[in-house]
């Protein structure tokens, strides 16, 4: 049974952590091959498995010594129908894929079962397409009946709550939080946003999110920001009602553009110094700010830096 489904901790605004940029710290930094960035893939081998399970356990500890929370993330990003073919797989295979991710945090919650702040067990939804160059528009209806799939999975599940994460356009948000609904799990949304601060579709952050609001009647738990420098958005935030929604943000290392990110064959892990500044600096504006982590190019030293950071 799931823990935190009724009611998710991070609501009482303390202070929870994230992990960082999972694909890009093991690719680049540890050496190790990831299918199609597809990290679910690296469960099924005891050494995969077990490099993931390094990896997260730096974070947890890192959750206690701050005394904070932890929202701990499945390896679920990819593991929907949309990359069957690419990644070779049948649709009973990402179904299994999707529980075994679940079974794989669970455990990981158990054996930090004595921080002292709760671990939220989250299922990780990916964008059907490409989170950087979205190749269509997807409809809303469209977009509920996909997402319902994953979505129905991971309800199975002892997961507590489902992030649609690195997500690009505001219908298909919807149609993931209209899904998530349906199936009794809590919901947060996460768009990516380009140089500018707007989606890759052109359309601006807060007319995303006041889109989603809008067509759901605001049952979202909250929403992020990921994949994207501080100085890409920091400036299209204020204190106005859809900047409040925004709960949590999720980083990128670089001040590449997902362009730029996306031809890189080094790791721009720009500076965790300065980029726990920006967070700091964004918190001074919006205080209502309580769950942290990275994106890609960062790691443990990022979100480290970013904990002391906000702690201050």
């Amino acid at each position: 049974m799931s823990k935190y489904r009724n009611e998710l901790p991070q609501l009482s605004g303390d202070l929870f952590l994230t992990d960082a940029g999972l694909e890009t710290d093991l690719i680049f930094n540890h050496g190790i091959e990831i299918r199609e960035f597809a990290a679910h893939t690296l469960l099924p081998d005891p050494h995969g498995r077990e490099a993931v399970a390094k990896y997260l356990r730096g974070f947890l500890a890192l959750a206690n010594e701050h005394d904070a929370g932890f929202v701990l993330d499945s390896q679920t990003w990819k593991a929907h129908p949309h990359w069957a073919e690419d990644l070779a797989e049948t649709q009973q295979e990402l179904h299994q894929a999707n529980k075994q991710a679940i079974a794989f945090i669970s455990k990981l919650r158990d054996e930090f079962s004595g921080n002292s702040k709760p671990i939220v067990l989250n299922g990780n939804i990916g964008p059907r397409g490409d989170a950087y160059a979205p190749e269509a528009r997807l409809a809303t209806r469209e977009a509920e009946e996909y997402h319902a799939n994953q979505i129905g999975w991971l309800a199975e599940t002892e997961v507590d709550m489902v992030t649609a994460l690195t997500f690009t356009q505001s219908d298909e948000a919807i149609g993931v939080v209209r899904a998530a609904q349906s199936a009794g799990l809590p919901v947060v949304v996460s768009f990516t946003v380009e140089t500018n601060g707007s989606l890759p579709t052109g359309q601006p952050l807060n007319e995303a999110i006041e889109a989603v609001d809008d067509a759901t009647d605001a049952v979202a738990a909250y929403y992020m920001v990921n994949c994207a420098h501080p100085d890409h958005f920091f400036d299209v935030l204020n204190d106005s009602a859809w900047s409040r929604r925004i709960r949590g943000l999720r980083c990128n290392a670089s001040r590449l553009g997902h362009a730029e990110l996306d031809e890189c064959e080094v790791l721009d892990d720009g500076d965790p110094e300065e980029l726990a500044s920006q967070y700091k600096a964004i918190t001074s504006t919006m205080p209502w700010l309580n769950v942290f982590g990275g994106c890609c190019g960062s790691d443990l030293r990022h979100v480290a830096e970013i904990a002391r950071a906000v702690s201050d």
